[in-house]
């Protein structure tokens, strides 16, 4: 029996789940839509509650890694233990976890992907540039072309080094959200 993924080095898992893009594929939204049905009806305590599609899953125009990210803003008033633990019992591994801020993932194995990988990251209800991010590519299929060019560069050369393909798009991201919110002005 190998590693379990939790015994597994950093360097281990980036061989094991390596950077790839693909086309864009028709059936991400309706696998975040099965998702998005799954979170509301696992009682997650929260009067309020956003369930969103980001990333580049959810621009239909531009190629991305097969990994649907879901944002989940909840209330202040939120428990995050209390929703960490629900979605640690309904296939979720905790990835990351700050005060304001948990990252998690579902469909990672002991030997790669599954056939649908998720990353969900909860929020407090407000904490969600990624919107704005996604709503502007969508608007400006010119910008997610650029971006999508970036992405594709930046795939080989950091195939097995996710941080390092994720700071290398950061100043790109931050840009474009930036102009996103002055277009989109209290949109969210």
């Amino acid at each position: 029996m190998g590693k379990r993924l939790s015994e597994m080095s950093l360097q281990e898992l980036w061989e094991l789940f390596p950077i790839f893009l693909t086309e864009h594929r028709a059936c991400w939204k309706d696998w975040y839509l099965e998702e998005e049905a799954i979170l509301r009806n696992i009682g997650l305590p929260s009067n309020r509650k956003r369930i969103s599609h980001i990333g580049s899953t959810s621009i239909a125009t531009i190629w991305a890694k097969p990994i649907i990210d879901i944002l989940l803003e909840v209330s202040q008033e939120s428990n995050f233990s209390i929703i960490k633990d629900r979605l640690l019992s309904n296939g979720y591994l905790c990835m990351k976890q700050s005060e304001n801020r948990i990252s998690f993932n579902k469909g990672y194995t002991e030997n790669g992907f599954s056939e649908r990988v998720f990353h969900l990251h909860l929020r407090f209800i407000g904490d969600n540039d990624e919107l704005y991010f996604r709503d502007y590519l969508i608007d400006y299929p010119e910008v997610a072309k650029e971006y999508e060019k970036m992405k594709l560069q930046l795939w080989k050369r950091h195939e097995n080094n996710r941080d390092a393909y994720t700071l290398a798009k950061t100043e790109f991201i931050m840009k474009v959200t930036k102009k996103a919110k002055e277009v989109y002005i209290n949109k969210y």
